[in-house]
């Protein structure tokens, strides 16, 4: 007569025999002394982790849409988020204070940015162009100091680089999310977009992960046509306005660590009036690759301000204030 089927009473037997035991199934192992690692590496002298950027106010209140309204000046909060979301603190750069006072404050940051509006000519300009001018003598002076320029900033930085300010063409891509063209992917070493998965950056060109705002643009003809632009500039990319019509998306300086965008990065995660504006995943991680991308840059900075200046300077001691409008959420508004 067969036996009976011993096996699972084997199985039986080999789990319970090496099974903790009550006594030692509570016990966690501690490391040894051998086994421990400490933190404190020393930092590393050529990268600042406590960047901060200065951000420029625009003209108006920020209230409706891309018109300048009412007194003062704004940043909407969407800019502020996308520096601090990257590790950095903000100093906003009130376009109309007194131009000892801008150059006290420049003197905290270790980067700037342009936000994007409408407003292009009077004293708003004139600020523009002379902070753009503090990065260029920060940069040539060997402290590596960014630039990141958006919409309007890119515009303006256009008008002075060619010095033509007649050098914008029209084109209708008022909140309309779109494509990025990459005319070249050899050139994207070194840039931005080095940061970026293959996926998406075939993503980028295919699918409307970026939202775009404006009225106005730059054609890749006039880029190559304008001699001091193109050999300032390289192109990153290119998009389509809603008529098919394409302009500069996106350019990096050839000698400077200066990136500017027609597009706007920040809405895909901070802005959410407008419908339209991609939310997708793939559209936050352009979002942050872009954040990250411009902080890292700032980390380089020589510049170590006072912590007791700095203090007194940043926008956290300013309340930002909820907007229902389509352009911004929530708006920092200065007299």
């Amino acid at each position: 007569m067969d036996s009976p089927n011993l096996l699972p009473l084997l199985l039986v037997a080999v789990l319970a025999a090496t099974a903790p035991s009550p006594a030692t199934a509570a016990v966690i192992r501690l490391p040894t002394g051998g086994e421990a690692r400490s933190c404190a590496a020393p930092p590393d002298p050529a990268v600042y982790d406590r960047p901060v950027i200065g951000i420029v106010t625009h003209p108006g209140d920020g209230t409706y849409e891309m018109r300048t309204h009412g007194p003062g000046s704004y940043i909407a909060a969407s800019y502020v988020k996308f520096v601090e979301s990257a590790g950095a603190r903000v100093v906003p750069l009130v376009y109309d204070e007194p131009e000892e006072r801008l150059l006290e404050k420049l003197s905290l940051v270790n980067g700037v940015l342009f936000t994007g509006g409408s407003q292009k000519n009077g004293s708003y300009f004139e600020t523009i162009k002379k902070v753009f001018q503090y990065v260029l003598d920060r940069n040539d002076a060997g402290d590596p100091f960014p630039l990141h320029a958006e919409c309007l900033g890119f515009e303006l930085v256009s008008m002075i680089v060619s010095k033509d300010n007649n050098i914008l063409e029209s084109f209708h891509a008022l909140n309309q999310p779109s494509t990025l063209q990459f005319p070249n992917y050899s050139i994207l070493e070194g840039s931005v977009f080095e940061r970026f998965d293959p996926d998406l950056i075939k993503k980028l060109s295919t699918n409307c992960l970026v939202m775009q705002n404006h009225g106005y643009g730059v054609s890749p003809k006039r880029v190559q046509e304008n001699d001091a632009v193109s050999s300032f500039f390289k192109i990153l990319t290119t998009s389509p306005d809603e008529n098919g019509k394409i302009y500069v998306s996106t350019v990096q300086a050839h000698r400077y660590p200066i990136t500017c965008t027609q597009w706007h990065p920040e809405k895909a995660i901070f802005e959410w009036g407008e419908p339209r504006t991609p939310h997708s995943e793939d559209a936050v991680q352009v979002t942050q690759h872009f954040a990250n991308y411009f902080i890292s840059q700032a980390r380089k900075s020589l510049n170590r301000p006072s912590a007791d200046k700095l203090l007194n300077n940043l926008i956290d001691s300013h309340t930002p204030r909820f907007r229902t409008s389509k352009s911004f959420d929530e708006v920092y508004n200065f007299a």
